[in-house]
């Protein structure tokens, strides 16, 4: 099978983090079928394990690296991605595919795909070679991080999951992710009020690593600052009834909703004071994200509210929490932050619930922006907890091993990649540390819009990248 092919089929699985069971299964039965030897583990996480080709028996063992697990958005008024609907497409005279409405998993099933296909193919010369499969590396990672010390010998490891093809990605920013339970108190809807639905819609989103200082617009705090100048300048006494945004940890939030009331005879200048909000919007954001909306409109009547107090702290607190790159270290360094869920729980014990995402090449300063954020919520009396803190990694470039990637893609490609340290977050971090002498270099094909509903993979660099996959498994 071709390596479009296996992506193909993978696409049809569900495999959002946290939930990689069936895609683990597809694993172990494709190591089955063709008489591999593979482990799995409590986490999902999957390794298979394929002998050398004669002659290759004393060459160092290649680890194959990629996570099974990816970020699942979609278009409002689609469902997120169960089976993703492929496409493919030119522009520009180039061959790209993507999905119809929703992301479309190539970060990082394009990589798994290569190497199955290394696996499928036994005319492929190779040394002893582990196929390594990770979960929840786009979440927590708590595949990567709870690995037994024994679940791969190699020591050499090639990683499938960078996006920037020009590039070899041999360090990656810290990451930490946190997220915040705020107990509301809800209230009957007052009397003489009336209903509003309001949206901010069309934004590009995107990976909040990479794609954080393209300067585009965050819908949670864009949605949230209108409210807050209602509240505060406009003197609306405005009551929440709900507020949902986002989609994943990990991405920047395309839209956002939030259902409010309003005393009726300040209707029309909250509408008003919406326009106003759009107007600026479009100003703001017309290069980064061009068909970014804000809108309102009637809504039907609600028997209850979040509490005055409820509604500002809670919007307070959004408004309060940075977002976008925060400083620049150095040439390529920066920290930054990513509110990229909001969605409220309801029942008994009503709350808002919010996630950030802090990152930094100086583990140093992301632990300090992370807990000025940690403070600024458990002052408003949110229940913080942390679901992952992962120092930056930086590779060792002067080791023979990643020398030999370098040359190998230069000698096939026609160019040498720059060696860079990229703001997204890889697991080679908990790896480098759990397996002692560990070695990782990533590349990738070019990956546009991960994270997000723009997701598209250009295929002619996957087919080069491919090939330079094959020449490093073959080279002595």
């Amino acid at each position: 099978m071709t390596y479009l092919e296996i992506f193909r089929e993978i696409a049809q699985i569900p495999r959002a983090s946290h939930h990689e069971e069936r895609i683990a299964d597809y694993l172990c039965k494709f190591a089955a079928e063709r008489g591999l030897d593979y482990s799995r583990d409590e986490h999902h996480c999957v390794v298979i394990r394929k002998a050398a080709s004669p002659g290759y028996e004393a060459e160092e063992p290649l680890v194959l690296l990629n996570h099974t697990d990816m970020v699942c958005v979609s278009d409002a008024g689609y469902d997120t991605p169960g089976a993703v609907s492929i496409e493919e497409y030119d522009e520009g005279g180039e061959r790209w595919m993507r999905a119809r409405h929703t992301s479309l998993g190539a970060d990082n099933g394009i990589g798994l795909s290569m190497a199955l296909a290394v696996l499928d193919d036994d005319t492929l010369k190779h040394p002893a070679l582990e196929v390594l499969c990770t979960t929840c590396e786009e979440d927590d990672m708590s595949g990567a991080a709870n690995l037994s010390a024994d679940f791969v010998k190699g020591r050499n490891v090639l990683n499938l999951d960078s996006e920037n093809y020009d590039d070899i990605t041999v360090g990656s920013a810290g990451a930490y992710i946190q997220t915040a339970t705020l107990p509301v108190s809800r209230i009957a809807m007052p009397e003489g009020y009336v209903a509003y639905e309001v949206a901010v819609t069309g934004g590009l989103g995107g990976h909040s690593g990479v794609d954080i200082d393209r300067g585009r617009g965050n819908a949670i705090k864009i949605l949230a600052n209108l409210l807050l100048v209602a509240i505060r300048q406009m003197n609306i006494k405005l009551y929440l009834v709900s507020f949902e945004g986002g989609g994943a940890y990990s991405a920047i939030p395309a839209e956002a909703e939030a259902k409010v009331v309003i005393p009726r005879e300040d209707m029309e200048q909250f509408e008003v004071l919406v326009s106003q909000c759009y107007e600026a919007v479009r100003a703001e954001y017309s290069v980064t994200d061009p068909e970014l909306q804000v809108a309102c409109e009637p809504s039907v009547w609600h028997s209850t509210v979040m509490s005055e107090e409820s509604t500002h702290v809670f919007l307070a607190a959004v408004n309060g929490i940075p977002t976008g790159v925060t400083e620049r270290l150095g040439e390529d360094g920066k920290t930054s932050n990513n509110i990229g869920v909001v969605t409220m729980r309801k029942g008994s014990k009503p709350a808002m619930l919010l996630s950030t995402h802090t990152r930094s090449s100086d583990y140093e300063r992301m632990r300090q922006l992370a807990d000025n954020i940690s403070r600024i919520l458990m002052l408003v009396g949110a229940e913080v907890k942390t679901l992952l803190d992962a120092k930056p990694w930086q590779e060792d470039t002067a080791h023979p091993f990643i020398n030999k990637v370098m040359n190998i893609y230069e000698q096939t490609l026609g160019f040498r990649p720059k060696p860079v340290s990229q703001h997204f977050v890889l697991e080679a971090a908990y790896l480098v540390e759990k397996f002692q002498g560990m070695h990782i270099a990533s590349i990738g094909p070019l990956i546009k819009g991960a994270h997000s509903t723009a997701e598209r993979v250009s295929l002619a660099t996957a087919d080069n990248i491919w090939k330079v996959v094959r020449e490093i498994l073959e080279s002595r």
